[in-house]
């Protein structure tokens, strides 16, 4: 089996590093987490499954093992990344409560979203492996404790 640190990285040399927005989504594919990026989302990202300076990360918000998946919504212009952002958050957040931390409300009218990328950051064998209720329920538990705390 391939190492999961060069699967990794191997994953994320082919997303893109446009600005724009991404989302970390989990092991079921369920976005968890959306964020923006006006330096380049393949730099975010890397920068957050790395835990350096990802305060998403560091304030244990989200557990880096629970992340098999990264979409991104690519853009040409800075203007266009904080509505989008915000209208592809309210989406999702209305599907499933997200662990950004804070509510981004989304403007009155409908933003175009760009064609979504989809990598999968974890080898498929691995994101099995995890999702084992043996191997996931004691994670996804210890991660709970640490939020209520």
């Amino acid at each position: 089996m391939i190492d999961p640190q060069a699967f990794r990285s191997l994953a994320l040399d082919q997303l893109t590093n446009a600005i724009g927005v991404y989302a970390l989504c989990d092991l079921d594919g369920q976005p968890i987490y959306v964020g923006q990026s006006v330096d380049g989302i393949r730099a975010r990202v890397r920068r957050h499954l790395t835990s350096a300076r990802s305060d998403v990360i560091a304030n244990r918000q989200i557990d880096v093992w629970e992340i098999a998946y990264v979409w991104a919504w690519p853009l040409d212009a800075v203007e266009h990344v904080a509505p989008l952002e915000a209208s592809i958050f309210a989406r999702y957040d209305a599907e499933q409560p997200l662990m950004n931390g804070k509510s981004l409300l989304a403007d009155m009218w409908d933003v175009p979203w760009p064609e979504k990328q989809s990598v999968q950051v974890i080898h498929e064998d691995e994101r099995r492996v995890r999702m084992s209720p043996a191997q996931r329920l004691p994670r996804q538990i210890q991660q709970y404790n640490l939020l209520v705390d």
